[in-house]
């Protein structure tokens, strides 16, 4: 096959001996830019794709996203060693690195694609999809475009200066394929547009596979291997490759800077992969377009002030105390993160910095790897390129799924939760492991206080620090916190009882004072307003229920079909749907009955909303009959679901509903706020606070009176003339 390479067709277009320009900007610079701008958005998003588009986090147990990067990783080394040994053992006009450019350019647009497509069935089809085409890519395609692209610089030429120049421009492409376009445009404009549609990421990485084709082609073609072509010209030795192994791990420098570049990539690995969520969960919110991008440009400052700095500083100090120095740097700029890890001001100082520290590994790295090789020839006699890129490429791919293991075993431990694409948009889910301190308390409520301290002694002030860290941090009401206080001091109570602690140290809480709560309601206009723009919007139903019948959010999406007599015409809320945090994962609570007993209640099933209702019931029988097999049928008995037979859940509801309010324009006020806007209407046109009870499903009729009779200005006014006339006048 490789015969193929000695057409002129397939020559390479640098004649001279001496690296020229168009070498420089074409075969380094420009030509590896799509495959390593293809690489980049993998090292970043393809994880994102996994846990947030293809929610595969959860998969046995977690397992899976924890366990196949490392068993990929382990036949990615195994292709690294055959590859090496394939390319020294390459003999062609053309070189031996430079014709597996050439066959990996179309591999690396059909694997890059076949990453992506990974069809809708069972979740084993997709699992055994999923490591087919990861392998695919990264153990077949990349390895063969990767193993080539790095011995093109130590190949080039002998002359030190010349290649130093070759290193600065490949790695320039790196820099503005990482600093610009995965660090800038991605998360300032791509994510935010793709969000988790599973089709728009489909489009834009089949673009980017396409894109590394020609380009690819282009590396190629200008490019030359000066130094092969002197080894051909030399008497042949075949040379074992347990021979070289041993020359190569024999030599203390490459022993080194094995060890340099080993530490170097799992630190690079962890912090691409954890940037993403680390941004969108701690520093900001989901691809707010900002945070990211703010992270990648102020500590990608100095990756481009170094393209001047650092061979002046390199020929003054040497490369190998240059790399030193900054690896020093790059641990000091990690100290200052992880002092401050929430804020953003000290996290962008430490990345400043890091990026310092990071560029002789950057711009030098592979230079002074190329004069390793050279040195391991002048001191053995013997060119061990291919086995020496080997094991460099082992320790990269290695890393990466030493690297990507242990940070989906972090997430899928500490309860990750997938945002949801739901009717066309993305809804980011509050993660529970984003703040420690409320990972903690989210789920005190419902454990003993020993499971969730393991032991630790619980005081008094760690539950009033959490109290004020609620309030003052996180704005959460004082009424709410009352709420909490009252089943952490439930828990803690349960286990004084059962001799799990001694005594309750809630009981010397001091608690916020208890807030008169005032709703936001909105008068019958504005609800007018509101039934109108909702029409044909997935929130429609809610919308309705909370504002005509006053349901509460659990009792929306709790609704059956068999609680609607359709006859009597009558609807009974008698199910709810809860949806909770526990040991850190979110999960859904389905109770057939309500909140309390006097929560249980039957209405009237009014002619608009019964409309609505056969509507509904006629939509869902089309989408199960278009969705065939692919319609979830776990859920037939409930009214709220989405087109492929999915539960809406709660907080979709709480999220999506000010999205509807924002857009149309209409004052801001909680889901929950229509249930008292439908009790106040119903109190300013005459009804009774004992019938206004029993639609809303009260046991106490207090509760009712203090809460939910805000008046309308216009009832006000009628208070107001009612007593007008025995005001004295003059």
């Amino acid at each position: 096959m490789l015969k193929v390479f000695n057409s002129p067709l397939l020559h390479t277009k640098v004649k001279s001996d001496q690296v020229q320009k168009s070498e420089k900007w074409l075969g380094y610079l420009l030509g590896p830019a799509g495959a390593l701008l293809l690489n980049a958005v993998l090292g970043t998003y393809l994880n994102v794709y996994y846990t947030d588009v293809l929610n595969l986090t959860s998969v046995w147990g977690g397992v899976f996203l924890t366990v196949f990067p490392i068993v990929s990783k382990i036949i990615d080394a195994i292709t690294n060693v055959i590859m090496g040994y394939i390319i020294d053992h390459t003999k062609t006009k053309e070189g031996k690195a430079r014709p597996w450019l050439l066959i990996s350019a179309p591999l690396l647009t059909i694997t890059g694609i076949l990453l992506f497509v990974v069809p809708r069935g069972s979740q084993l089809v997709q699992v055994i999809w999923v490591m087919l085409s990861y392998n695919l890519f990264y153990s077949f395609a990349y390895t063969i475009f990767n193993m080539s692209h790095n011995l093109m610089v130590p190949l080039s030429t002998r002359n030190t200066l010349q290649r130093g120049s070759l290193s600065v421009f490949n790695q320039i492409t790196t820099i503005m394929v990482s600093g610009i376009i995965v660090a800038l445009i991605f998360p300032m404009v791509v994510m935010p547009m793709i969000g988790v549609d599973r089709s728009k990421w489909i489009i834009t990485m089949s673009v980017l596979s396409i894109i590394a084709f020609p380009l690819t082609l282009l590396e190629y073609f200008f490019t030359k291997e000066r130094v092969t072509q002197e080894q051909l010209e030399q008497e042949e030795k075949k040379i074992p490759f347990i021979m070289q192994l041993k020359i190569v791990l024999a030599d203390k420098y490459m022993i080194v800077m094995f060890a340099y570049f080993l530490i170097s990539t799992l630190a690079a690995q962890l912090k691409n992969l954890g940037l993403v969520y680390y941004c969108n969960y701690v520093l900001g919110t989901y691809n707010d377009g900002i945070t990211q991008m703010l992270v990648s440009v102020i500590g990608g400052i100095p990756m481009g002030i170094g393209i001047f700095a650092v061979w002046p500083l390199a020929k003054r100090i040497g490369k190998r105390n240059l790399t030193l120095f900054g690896f020093l740097l790059v641990s000091l700029g990690s100290l200052i993160c992880w002092l401050a890890p929430t804020n953003l001001y000290i996290v962008l100082i430490g990345q400043f910095i890091k990026n310092i520290g990071g560029l002789p590994c950057s711009y030098v790295f592979m230079a002074l790897f190329a004069d390793g090789l050279d040195h391991l020839e002048w001191k053995s006699g013997i060119r061990c390129d291919g086995t020496a890129m080997s094991i460099y490429n082992i320790i990269a791919v290695a890393i990466v799924g030493v690297g990507m293991a242990i940070f989906n075993a972090m997430i899928a431990g500490a309860g990750y939760i997938a945002p949801q694409f739901i009717n066309g948009e993305t809804i980011a889910a509050v993660q529970p492991a984003a703040v420690k301190l409320s990972k903690h308390w989210s789920s005190i409520e419902n454990e003993s206080a020993k499971e969730i301290w393991n032991g630790r002694t619980l005081l008094t002030r760690d539950i009033q620090d959490y109290y004020t860290y609620e309030m003052k941090e996180r704005k959460v009401s004082a009424n709410t916190v009352i709420h909490r206080h009252a089943n952490i001091h439930k828990a803690l109570k349960y286990a004084v009882k059962i001799g799990l602690i001694n005594s309750n140290p809630s009981d010397r809480i001091e608690r916020p004072k208890k807030e008169k709560f005032v709703g936001s309601i909105y008068n019958q206009e504005e609800l007018e307003q509101l039934f109108e723009v909702v029409k044909g919007d997935p929130i429609e139903l809610a919308v309705i229920l909370g504002a005509f019948y006053g349901l509460r959010r659990s009792e929306v999406v709790g609704l059956k079909w068999n609680a609607i007599d359709f006859k009597q015409k009558t609807i009974t809320i008698r199910h709810t749907v809860t949806q909770v945090t526990l040991d850190g994962k979110s999960q859904i609570i389905q109770k057939d009955r309500t909140k309390t007993k006097s929560s249980y209640r039957s209405l009237p099933l009014i002619p608009p909303f019964e409309e609505l209702l056969y509507r509904l019931k006629a939509q869902q029988e089309m989408n199960r009959k278009m969705c065939g097999k692919g319609y979830c049928n776990d859920f037939r008995e409930y009214i709220y679901v989405n087109e492929i037979g999915e539960l809406i859940k709660p907080g979709y509801i709480t999220q999506h509903f000010p999205l509807v309010l924002k857009k149309n324009g209409l004052r801001k006020i909680r889901f929950h706020d229509l249930r008292h806007s439908c009790a106040s209407l119903l109190y300013a046109n005459g009804v009774s606070l004992k019938e206004i009870q029993e639609w809303l499903g009260h046991s106490d009729i207090s509760t009712t009176s203090n809460i939910y009779t805000h008046l309308d200005f216009s009832s006000k006014i009628a208070s107001a003339n009612a007593i007008i006339s025995v005001f004295p006048t003059e």
